[in-house]
């Protein structure tokens, strides 16, 4: 790969340092000053609960917003044109799925994890369904969390080209180090300060450097188009699917596997989750999910007029010569618009970006396992709540320190792969679960145990024998073969292998049904609700 050294000085990369440093330093003081200053798990995992609205949309726009809207979507919309488009689109309407179906009736059945909302569910046999969400949340959170470890030398690469051992290192205890700060000092609150910061970022800069680029082609759509058409080398068809998910079969079914994984697995993703539980009321959590749906919708509107005119202005050989993945898109088009400060500027926003979703990531997970796990499995529901935030942030820092090395393992890993892969992982194993548990009366603590580790299982293994791991030349292992499943993406067949399993558990349960009384308050709570 060629890198963007050659067309970016140096003078980007020093500014961009100053930059993240300071916007870091203010917030994480802002982070550490309206942490929890009691030993109060309720406000560790749940944050500020009467924030307004707009409030808590920016921070789930934060949460689910990374990197790979600003970079890799902008690439792909570069590379691919209607193809790249389609997917962006994909990313929008992923928070209806939320909006409709879950929001609401797990905000009113749910306490700090979903494991609570389980646990009233299936009173019964809690534990051990506590102790499978909390693995398939820890596989979600690390393979995400790697992802934007990875990420950040990846956006370092560009600068510098290919990084020694050393700066490597530096560059992912960095960012590592900052995540675990966020995440077990901070807690929620700490979480929700860098999100809202992120978030307000994020849409101000993306709208601002879409906007510069529609002047540039005088406010006209048209001619936006027709010019990066006529850039990209393969004329109309860029404006036409299938430039790059079109043709053979597989190429389709991938993208249709990849596009159910976003939509489905947004639903399921565990900080994403936690942040619907934080509204104390069901009214605030609907208006601040149709401000995240609106605010989400506004950035990937942005990143498609940026992929669009980064062909335009730049043309696509330009961009695929300097990074075949169309990462750099962004960059190139900033240094094109603005020089050294407009991508001094993008650069470090797309640094908060990822530091963001690493810290919301580590906090979820930090949550499963002190709260499902240790306190509600190990010790049974005795531990205090001092104890029980000691864990907590204790399981912050070893998650984080998790991430770093094994981010140092898979430093040249496709992050899009890695964090593809958590989305399939969300909507095959948790997602059955959710809707299972919230919509289906019959459901057992057996249908729940075989989507989770069925849901898991599949996902992972289909991973593993598809070209991600082997095979092409962009594989972990390109010069072997043992790829015998052809999508690049398992979403396709192991979300409806997950939903299968749930009901097949559940049909082939012969044992004891679940408490009438326990089905009936958790139909009531899920209905009417009960405030805290």
């Amino acid at each position: 790969m060629v890198t963007t050294a050659a067309a970016i000085d140096d003078s980007s990369l020093q500014l961009t340092f100053v930059l993240f440093l300071t916007v870091v330093v203010i917030t994480l003081f802002t982070a550490l000053l309206t942490a929890p200053q009691r030993d109060e798990i309720s406000e560790f995992y749940l944050g500020n609960r009467t924030m307004s609205p707009l409030r808590n949309g920016l921070a789930m726009c934060g949460d689910y917003l990374s990197a790979a809207t600003l970079l890799g979507s902008t690439g792909l919309v570069a590379l691919t044109g209607y193809d790249g488009l389609m997917y962006l689109g994909g990313t929008t309407a992923a928070w209806m799925m939320v909006l409709l179906l879950i929001a609401e009736p797990l905000h009113r059945t749910g306490k700090f994890t979903l494991g609570d909302t389980v646990a009233l569910r299936l009173p019964r046999q809690q534990r051990p369904v506590r102790v499978a969400l909390a693995v398939c949340i820890l596989a979600i959170a690390t393979l995400y969390l790697v992802a934007q470890l990875v990420g950040s030398v990846a956006l370092l690469t560009q600068f510098t080209g290919a990084p020694s051992a050393t700066t490597r290192t530096l560059c992912v205890a960095v960012i590592g180090t900052f995540v675990i700060l966020y995440a077990s000092l901070g807690g929620m609150p700490g979480a929700t300060v860098i999100q809202i910061i992120k978030a307000v970022m994020l849409v101000v800069g993306v709208l601002f450097t879409a906007g510069w680029v529609l002047y540039h082609f005088d406010w006209n759509p048209n001619a936006l188009l027709e010019r990066a058409a006529e850039r990209s080398g393969t004329g109309l068809q860029f404006l036409e699917p299938g430039l790059r998910y079109g043709g053979t079969v597989s190429n389709k079914l991938d993208f249709f596997s990849l596009e159910l994984a976003i939509v489905l697995g947004l639903a399921a993703l565990p900080h994403v989750l936690m942040r619907l539980l934080a509204p104390r009321k069901s009214g605030v959590l609907r208006s601040s999910v149709l401000w995240a749906v609106g605010l989400v919708g506004a950035v990937c509107f942005g990143a498609g007029i940026l992929g669009l005119g980064a062909t335009a202005l730049l043309g696509r050989d330009t961009i695929e010569n300097t990074d075949r993945t169309g990462n750099a898109s962004v960059l190139l088009l900033a240094h094109e618009l603005g020089g050294s400060v407009l991508t001094a500027l993008l650069t470090c926003l797309a640094y908060l970006t990822l530091l963001a979703v690493a810290v919301g990531l580590t906090l979820a997970a930090a949550s499963s396992l002190a709260h499902d796990l240790y306190s509600e499995v190990i010790r049974k529901g005795q531990a205090s709540e001092t104890e029980e935030l000691t864990v907590a942030r204790l399981s912050g820092a070893v998650i984080g320190i998790l991430g770093i090395l094994l981010a140092l393992v898979a430093w040249g890993a496709n992050t899009a792969t890695l964090a593809f892969l958590a989305f399939a992982i969300a909507a095959s194993a948790i997602l059955p679960t959710i809707i299972y548990t919230l919509f289906w009366r019959r459901f057992t603590a057996k249908g729940a145990l075989l989507s989770l580790y069925g849901g898991l299982a599949c996902s992972v293994l289909l991973a593993v024998f598809s070209p991600v791991v082997s095979s092409a030349p962009a594989s972990f292992y390109p010069d072997v073969d043992f790829a015998w499943f052809p999508l690049q993406n398992p979403g396709i067949v192991s979300i409806p292998a997950g939903f299968l399993l749930g009901w097949l558990g559940t049909v082939l349960d012969k044992g004891p049904a679940e408490e009438s009384a326990a089905h009936e308050e958790f139909e009531v709570r899920m209905l009417v609700g009960a405030e805290d």
